[in-house]
């Protein structure tokens, strides 16, 4: 009886162990991992956003540099120059485009004979001239006069000549001697940039250039409206040191017909009228004796 129910061993049949409960596997927090991923491609598209944003603003503040850059080289230093007549054959053809220094001036360098300079018209020499470029329509000429504004362009609209030096104050220029060559203070000039098929002048003359003036003539001698053809004006046809832009030093454009402007060495061997005539009262003063 008392044994009923169990096991021979003394174990009940009837009861199982209760079984070990298993660990709960971990939370795999997905949402973590994907908001790490989405925070960093919108914390990426900021930055990306700001450098945009930062380059977009830089856009115009270098722009606005540029275009003060330009306008300083324009105004103190180099400016470009088109070309619109043939009065400077064949140093200088029509269309081509030059570099003007504006800048040597600014450190006292004085105008030198043979130097070749843009000026400004000292009234009604550019009536002398061949006609202007044919005008450009609205758009385009609006868009011309911006980029020349700065710089960027050449000007083809501005009341400026350019010539060669022929003579400074103080200097006497003369056409011609018995060689048919024009002469400064005496000294005969050789002239081999004189367009080909010209003489150095068809009309004769005598200046004396006054201080802070100067007399200059274009190597195409048969096609320039030059000092010669204002002889019965003021100041003989000498214009103002004042009205000098600056000296031509560059034939920039086309590529082809790049050529650096130098004075011809023919100048180089006219004497100062100063000297000339301290030579003149030597030569009376050692000659008195004998008269």
């Amino acid at each position: 009886m008392g044994s009923r129910g169990r096991s021979k061993g003394g174990r009940d049949w009837d009861f199982e162990p209760e079984p070990e409960p298993e660990p709960a596997p971990r939370p795999i927090s997905l949402g973590r991992v994907e908001g790490g991923r989405a925070e960093r491609r919108r914390t990426a598209r900021k930055v990306r956003r700001r450098r945009r944003t930062r380059r977009a603003g830089e856009v115009p503040l270098l722009v606005v540099v540029a275009l003060c850059i330009a306008l300083l080289l324009k105004t103190f230093m180099v400016q470009a120059f088109f070309i619109p007549s043939g009065s400077m054959e064949q140093t200088i053809r029509i269309g081509d485009r030059v570099l003007v220094d504006k800048l040597t001036p600014w450190f006292g360098s004085e105008v030198e004979r043979g130097d070749i300079v843009v000026f400004k018209d000292p009234g009604g020499w550019l009536k002398g001239e061949a006609a202007r470029p044919p005008k450009d329509p609205i758009v385009v000429k609006q868009i011309k006069q911006a980029l020349t504004f700065i710089g960027l362009l050449p000007s083809a609209d501005e009341q400026d000549l350019i010539k060669r030096v022929i003579g400074v104050g103080g200097d006497t220029v003369k056409c011609c001697d018995s060689r048919g060559r024009v002469t400064v203070n005496g000294a005969p000039l050789d002239e081999p940039y004189v367009n080909p098929g010209n003489t150095p002048s068809d009309i004769p003359f005598e200046v004396q250039v006054p201080e802070g003036r100067l007399f200059v003539m274009g190597d195409h001698r048969a096609n320039s409206s030059d000092s010669r053809f204002h002889l019965d004006e003021g100041f003989q046809g000498t214009i103002p040191l004042s009205g000098v832009v600056g000296e031509a030093v560059v034939i920039a454009w086309p590529h082809g017909h790049w050529t650096r402007l130098e004075q011809p060495a023919t100048f180089r061997m006219v004497p100062d009228q100063a000297r000339r005539e301290g030579r003149g009262r030597r030569r009376r003063r050692r000659g008195s004796p004998f008269a």
